[in-house]
């Protein structure tokens, strides 16, 4: 697998997953699902893709296994090099624009903000709902008490701090002015809650699992149960805009390989578990099945994500932090049109 181009070496991380490991895998994972649900024979019946390489963002995250698991299914896809940027101390969205990658997950908050900052960022698919857990101290109760306190964020304009501010909106608090944010590119938001520096975080998981375990905080919004915010997608699949125009082909297969991946993590999450562990994206195996679970990645099927960026971006509007109004960005920034063939083809 070749290096993708990017402005060093030292920003680059490569993972590779061998084929005949992969295959090894995907038959361990379908002897019980059903070879039928990880059929590749409408792939076989399609033009192979316009171009054989693709590159993906990573960052760790266990919810983020669809992505992980899509590696193998797009080698079967006809993509020969799969590549991974290291996108851990920017948002992932810069790459995709800057065109140095070319499809990535990301948090839907995060996704309208960019969408209305960027021009060549195109959502394809919602992935799955939940993940995000809001984290306060005594003084923090509900997401009206967020304000005049300060809230830990991993950077500024990356998915928690989109997503906290669209909290925020919601309940009438401006983020912009009522909130003192505290963020570095360091990794350092859980510890800064964890150290008392910040009266509230934004855990990803499975960072809500070890404050949980330390018994540090308390959840005040959980995005996977709590409303409105369990009725929306937190994930969604972008792309760069160019790479779909010029490689429609490509860009469907590419899907089809996230959407059969989040079909396994709904369906075998105990293996999936186990193959994470292996390769070393979560090195505990009871932690990263209890994610798995907890998390609806079955959700791409019955959902519009329509629904999730419009209301993304009305909160966002209200506050300011977007200038474009809702119709305008989705009409621009959304290509539904793969997914809505994939529904069909993959129909349960």
């Amino acid at each position: 697998m070749r290096k993708a181009s990017a402005s060093s070496a030292s920003d680059i991380q490569l993972h590779h997953w061998r084929r005949r490991e992969f295959i090894k895998g995907l038959a361990a994972l379908a002897g019980v699902a059903g070879l039928s649900a990880y059929d590749m024979r409408p792939a076989a019946a399609e033009p192979p893709p316009e171009i054989k390489k693709i590159r993906l963002v990573h960052n760790l995250g266990i919810c983020l296994a669809p992505q992980y698991v899509a590696e193998g299914l797009l080698h079967l896809e006809g993509f020969t090099d799969v590549q991974y940027v290291e996108g851990s101390t920017e948002p992932n969205l810069s790459f995709i624009e800057r065109g140095e990658a070319d499809m990535t997950q990301e948090a839907s908050p995060a996704l309208v903000y960019g969408m209305d900052q960027y021009k060549s960022l195109v959502a394809l698919a919602g992935i799955h709902a939940g993940c995000y857990e809001l984290f306060g101290n005594d003084k923090v109760k509900s997401i009206r008490d967020l304000k005049g306190k300060t809230v830990a964020v991993g950077f500024l304009r990356g998915g928690d701090h989109i997503l906290i501010s669209s909290m925020l909106a919601y309940v009438g608090i401006d983020p912009r002015r009522e909130v003192k944010w505290l963020a570095n590119k360091q990794g350092d938001a859980m510890r800064y809650f964890i150290e008392g520096k910040a009266d509230a975080f934004m855990g990803f998981a499975p960072q809500p699992h070890e404050l949980r375990a330390k018994k540090i905080g308390h959840v005040v919004v959980n995005t996977g149960h709590d409303r409105p915010w369990s009725q929306y997608f937190c994930c969604v699949l972008t792309a760069n805009r160019d790479f779909v125009s010029q490689y429609p082909v490509a860009t469907k297969r590419a899907l089809r390989a996230f959407l059969k991946g989040a079909d396994m993590c709904a369906n075998e999450p105990q293996r999936v578990a186990r193959l994470l562990v292996a390769k070393g994206y979560e090195p505990r195996y009871e932690t990263a099945l209890e994610v798995l679970k907890s998390l609806p990645y079955e959700r791409w099927r019955v959902s519009d994500p329509t629904d999730t960026l419009r209301f993304h971006a009305l909160r966002l509007h209200e506050v300011g932090m977007i200038q474009a109004e809702a119709n305008r960005l989705l009409a621009q920034g959304t290509d539904w049109r793969f997914l809505n063939e994939l529904k069909r083809e993959l129909k349960a």
